[in-house]
């Protein structure tokens, strides 16, 4: 995934948090930011320590992103996403990670049909 597809600054995060909305489910929490004049969608990641060593971590973004690529085409664009990632994700594979998060993105309704 491009850079320019990512939030990477602390005050970008912040902004999501305090007014974008949130939907969750027992492995993801999902806030979403509408950001008018952005022409394609960002994600931010947010995976704790809590959920397991670096590897575990970094391999649970490396599912997270690989999953938003396969369905760039249906996410609305001018919206930041932050993810963050849940314990029970630490023991997922990348297709159980895939049907999670479609599952909060459809609660979220940020799937077009």
């Amino acid at each position: 995934m491009k850079k320019e597809y990512r939030v990477k600054k602390n005050k970008e995060f912040q902004e999501a948090f305090k007014k974008g909305k949130s939907f969750a489910n027992r492995q993801f929490v999902v806030y979403s930011l509408k950001k008018p004049g952005q022409e394609h969608f960002r994600i931010g990641l947010s995976v704790s320590k809590k959920i397991g060593n670096a590897v575990t971590r970094n391999q649970i973004k490396r599912y997270i992103r690989q999953a938003f690529h396969e369905f760039e085409n249906e996410v609305q664009n001018p919206f930041d996403y932050i993810i963050i990632a849940r314990k029970p994700v630490a023991e997922m594979g990348l297709d159980e990670i895939k049907k999670s998060l479609t599952h909060v993105l459809k609660l979220s309704r940020v799937l077009k049909k």
